[in-house]
């Protein structure tokens, strides 16, 4: 059996992690066996998330996306699913495919990167943030129980 070319990146945001695969297709999004649709329901804003790396390229009709993505909540998903969608380009940039023609005429400098590309957009970079531990003797993280003088 011979399987179609993937190309694979792990995503990660907050407490969530995502293993992304990429193929030649025709656009379709799969996330844990759902459509981006079923998936995400009705929030937009992780819908745009999830497609930006692909959008900002210009292939989103190019690859097929399957995602199995577990932790966090659904914008945490969303930001780990871009992250190893970002991956996965990247990977499958590294292996000789045809970079994409600048918009930018800075010196007719032609054909970028992904890498550089995708950089600049700031979707190479884990975001890190991540939430803080509750301490000994604090109501929350920083929050401490309020001072009684007498």
């Amino acid at each position: 059996m011979a399987t179609a070319q993937q190309h694979y990146g792990t995503g990660r945001r907050k407490t969530c992690q995502a293993r992304v695969y990429l193929k030649k297709g025709n656009g379709k999004i799969t996330i844990n066996d759902r459509t981006l649709e079923e998936y995400f329901g009705g929030r937009k804003a992780a819908h745009m998330i999830v497609r930006q790396p692909l959008v900002l390229l210009g292939l989103e009709s190019k690859f097929d996306v399957t995602v199995n993505v577990k932790g966090s909540g659904p914008m945490g998903q969303a930001g780990a699913i871009r992250h190893g969608i970002t991956r996965a380009l990247l990977e499958y940039d590294e292996e000789g495919a045809v970079p994409v023609e600048s918009d930018e005429g800075e010196g007719g400098t032609g054909a970028q990167s992904f890498r550089r590309i995708l950089r600049k957009a700031g979707y190479v970079t884990r975001d890190s943030r991540e939430v803080e531990r509750k301490k000994v003797g604090h109501r929350k993280a920083r929050k401490v129980e309020q001072y009684s003088k007498r």
